[in-house]
């Protein structure tokens, strides 16, 4: 597995078996290329929460680390995404059918898991996939898998418009973003190539959702929006509501992007 650098500590690398001490990232933007992960270098003035992780004994900068202080070094518990019911393949192929990707597509997924990307990945001859989420563990999992793809560590609302447009986004758990929906899809608008789907989906429903959220706090912070919320907010940025199934088993909602980009 590749391993992830972090020039300020003498960490080389970490493994996904330990997940009580995965490290936890400022949501700041971070960009990986080719096979390597790596982090910039931490400063006091980008994240002054981070100073207090270590102390030395002598004032020399180059001096040894004594103390890592690993409880503010932890990243949130995104393992449950990966369990076998909430990948079924029957119900991860009918979210990607819905994206309408076809070879050349350029797609983004936002906090999806490694077994979704891996659908994405083969279905056919994707010109461009981008993976964004908040943890560099699940990245570093799927950069191993999938050299090819870019990864990206931050928050969807912040993502480049470098690499726009997309021709579908994956929204694949959106109650682990912390944003108004509103932002979300307005975001997108100016990311998203015209006829551009962006698909909201919950493979298991609202009731598994609701037991993730009592079970996982920290990581599942809002619900899945409702009809007429996505009806709103999709006329409030040149969206329509084309598809949209609220099963006691499977969510999904797709929007289609109706204006056209210059």
């Amino acid at each position: 597995m590749n391993s992830l650098c972090f020039p300020s500590h003498p960490i080389q690398s970490l493994h996904r078996s330990t997940p009580s001490l995965r490290p936890h990232f400022p949501s700041h933007r971070t960009h990986f290329n080719n096979s390597s992960l790596t982090h910039p270098p931490i400063t006091p003035k980008t994240t002054p929460s981070l100073r207090s992780l270590c102390s030395s004994s002598q004032s020399n900068e180059t001096s040894p680390i004594s103390v890592l202080d690993f409880e503010e070094f932890v990243d949130k518990d995104w393992s449950f995404l990966e369990s076998d019911a909430l990948n079924a393949l029957e119900r991860r192929n009918r979210i990607i059918a819905a994206g309408e990707v076809g070879e050349g597509s350029r797609v983004l997924v936002s906090i999806g898991s490694e077994d979704f990307v891996d659908g994405l990945v083969g279905c056919c001859g994707l010109g461009f996939l981008l993976v964004v989420h908040d943890s560099l563990f699940v990245l570093a999992g799927i950069k191993e898998r999938h050299d090819g793809v870019k990864c990206w560590q931050g928050e969807i609302v912040y993502v480049p418009d470098k690499w726009a447009p997309f021709d579908a986004v994956f929204l694949w758990f959106l109650p682990a973003l912390p944003f108004e929906l509103d932002r979300i899809i307005g975001v997108l608008a100016r990311i998203c190539a015209s006829g551009a789907r962006v698909v909201i989906s919950h493979p298991q429903g609202r009731e598994v959702l609701n037991q993730q959220r009592k079970d996982n706090p920290e990581v599942v912070v809002s619900d899945l929006p409702d009809k007429v919320t996505l009806e709103k907010v999709a006329a409030n940025n040149s969206f329509v509501l084309t598809e949209y199934i609220d099963e006691k088993g499977f969510y999904l909602a797709v929007l289609k992007f109706c204006k056209s980009v210059e």
